[in-house]
């Protein structure tokens, strides 16, 4: 099978929706932005051994490496639409092909979000996804706009996807039966991130800054202070605590992975203290849980998040994820 015979088969698709005006099998695609909406894009690249284990399933990476721009996606307030896939493999295995497009296709349908192009070649394995969204006129969301008083608020249980990092790093790790379930979890948290789109949508009328949480809570609330030009205090004992994080591991290691593990493509929002009502409607209407972690202050030293716990400031010297430090 050669590159364009494996494209047809795996990627190509001539049915795509009227706002696609030329999909995959040209130079570029041409696709129709309407009236009154603005375009987003945004592209990650996943590489083995770096964004997932060695050997992981097909199956897992290509759910991972569409979830995460669709995690980008929703920390904008916007609607997925479309996608192009950069696919570079070390040796055509067509078992490995089937899964993955099959994994990629059932996540794009969920999202209703359209290929509509890319590239392949040779050479060791990485993803490159770039996806585009539309947004209304002036209502996207950034990480730039967090305000003195605002309420710091995150969805869902950050550290689960770290701790089922772990889980499948360190196989030695003794489980007992009864955590089992919990083990499984922690790992499909990792393996099959949920991009919080509908949530991000529901936020975009009232939240004054948002950003989705992939490189740790700490780390990404100092890089949302920074853009914002101002400081936090994260409130330790509201951090949301996860069952299963807290069945397979210590109280400290547990609240380690909260604050650095990353890989949560959970959303970290702020909000003013008068809307959050809103708050929990939304989080009811999507049936994610969105905890208050903490607040923002005005600070003249970028990045300044300090960390409390009951009143008493605590001291955390580790940082999220950074590809070169």
């Amino acid at each position: 099978m050669n590159e364009f015979e494996l494209i047809a088969r795996y990627f190509g698709s001539s049915h795509h929706g009227a706002d696609v005006l030329l999909g995959v099998g040209d130079d570029a695609a041409v696709l129709d932005v309407p009236a009154g909406y603005k375009l987003v894009a945004a592209v990650d690249t996943i590489v083995e051994g770096i964004h997932f284990p060695l050997n992981s399933n097909a199956g897992d990476i290509a759910w991972r490496a569409l979830a995460v721009n669709l995690s980008d996606i929703a920390a904008m307030g916007a609607i997925p639409k479309w996608f192009t896939l950069s696919l570079c493999i070390p040796q055509v295995d067509e078992s490995w092909l089937k899964e993955f497009a099959e994994s990629l296709n059932h996540l794009a349908a969920q999202f209703n979000v359209q290929l509509v192009g890319g590239d392949t070649v040779k050479g060791p394995l990485n993803i490159s996804v770039q996806i585009m969204g539309l947004v209304e006129q002036d209502q996207w969301l950034t990480r730039s706009g967090a305000k003195a008083g605002d309420l710091v608020y995150v969805s869902g249980a950050p550290g689960e996807a770290a701790g089922g990092l772990q889980l499948l790093l360190h196989p030695e790790l003794q489980i007992s039966q009864g955590e089992q379930v919990h083990s499984s979890y922690l790992i499909n948290r990792f393996l099959k991130p949920q991009p919080r789109v509908e949530l991000g949508r529901l936020l975009r009328p009232f939240a004054n800054a948002c950003m989705d949480v992939s490189d740790g809570l700490l780390g990404d609330l100092r890089k949302l202070c920074a853009a914002s030009e101002c400081g936090a205090m994260l409130r330790l004992e509201q951090l949301p605590r996860s069952a299963s994080l807290a069945a397979i591991f210590d109280e400290d290691r547990s609240e380690q992975l909260m604050l650095c593990g990353g890989d949560d493509y959970e959303l970290l929002f702020t909000v003013a203290p008068s809307n959050i009502s809103q708050v929990t409607q939304a989080a009811s209407s999507c049936a994610v849980p969105c905890t208050c972690i903490g607040m923002i202050n005005q600070s003249n030293e970028l990045r300044d998040v300090k960390c409390f716990r009951n009143n008493h400031e605590v001291h955390v010297s580790v940082n999220g994820f950074d590809h070169f430090a």
